[in-house]
């Protein structure tokens, strides 16, 4: 083998390393999904208490 194929045999190391990036990459998307997520539901929840009138702003 050469070139792009040795490359994707890793030195016979493929069927573990292959694996490892597939689940780092699920987790790094995971994570952004879930912070994507969190965002939302926080900007969501600022907008009702702005709106609610519960600004700091009022109490002073």
């Amino acid at each position: 083998m050469s070139g792009l194929g040795e490359f994707f045999h890793m030195g016979g190391y493929a069927a573990y390393v292959w694996p490892a990036y597939g689940a780092a990459a699920a987790v790094l998307a995971g994570l952004l999904a879930e912070s994507v997520l969190r965002l939302r539901r926080a900007r969501r929840r600022l907008a009702a208490l702005e709106a609610a009138g519960g600004g700091a702003d009022d109490a002073a």
